[in-house]
């Protein structure tokens, strides 16, 4: 992991791999997640130029004294920051969850910096049920010791998810988490909990539509669970509407989110970096 230095003087971790010369592919991750989400992806993409950023409060990264900056306005320009860093005008963004309203933040705001948009499982209408989901276990610790006990009850608390090998759900779990000698923590500050009740207004909720449709003319994929309680089947029907150029993959046997690694997100993501090429 390498580090760059935010606006407000915060230091922030990222991965750089692959050709210098390839494709620059930025991945932004989801809410409480880190560089470490697309670990099962970056096997498969070897040749482009893979970089992965923890954000502020998660990860590697440093924790903001400020809570309120733990919001999409301050990571979309974090983002920028790091590609400022890296001397690169502009790359092609895979979000996953909130990455992709980080991603589509940047087209509407920095369209300059953005080759295209792959939205994994995310949309500008969010179901209640799955944000209900995460406001659940979103800033608290793991009720479990081990990763291996966390890792064995994973079938029953990841809605939508089938067929999925008990060593994955290890590694899920041991990305997802720290083993601390009184059990298992979150790899992020707690305070981002606070930091998105804060931000929620039900009555008042934000008009995401504009956010996706600077996507027009950009190389753009949509990756969804099947199973998905975030991005309703609906949703992505509209999105699909709205913009027919868009490829599209609903990933079976997947809720929120897809690992990136499944057969047919695989052939859209090589099919979309064709595109953004």
């Amino acid at each position: 992991m390498k580090t760059f230095k935010t606006f407000d003087g915060l230091s922030l971790a990222y991965r750089d791999d692959g050709p210098r010369d390839g494709l620059p592919v930025l991945c932004l991750a989801g809410l409480t997640r880190d560089s470490r989400n697309f670990t099962y992806l970056a096997e498969h993409l070897g040749d482009v130029r893979l970089i992965c950023m923890d954000y502020r409060g998660r990860g590697q990264s440093d924790w903001a004294p400020d809570r309120s900056s733990y919001a999409i306005s301050v990571e979309s320009r974090d983002a920028l920051a790091l590609l400022d860093h890296l001397g690169l005008p502009a790359a092609a963004i895979i979000g996953t969850s909130r990455g992709g309203l980080i991603a589509m933040t940047l087209a509407l705001t920095a369209r300059t910096r953005v080759l295209g948009v792959c939205l994994n499982d995310i949309g500008p209408e969010l179901d209640p049920l799955g944000l209900s989901r995460i406001f659940d276990y979103l800033g608290k610790r793991p009720a479990y010791a081990t990763a291996e006990a966390m890792a064995r009850d994973k079938p029953n608390t990841m809605i939508g998810f089938s067929g999925v090998p008990a060593a994955r759900w290890l590694q899920e779990v041991q990305h997802q988490t720290v083993t601390r000698a009184d059990g298992l923590d979150i790899p992020y500050d707690p305070a981002l909990r606070e930091a998105v009740l804060d931000a929620s207004d039900p009555e008042q909720p934000v008009d995401l539509w504009p956010f996706f449709d600077a996507l027009q003319g950009l190389p753009t994929g949509l990756i969804r669970g099947a199973n998905s309680d975030l991005l309703s089947r609906e949703t992505a029907q509209k999105m699909r509407a709205r913009h027919p150029e868009m490829l599209f993959a609903d990933i079976p046997d997947r809720g929120h989110v897809p690992f990136l690694d499944e057969p047919a997100a695989l052939h859209l993501i090589r099919k979309w970096i064709d595109q953004c090429r």
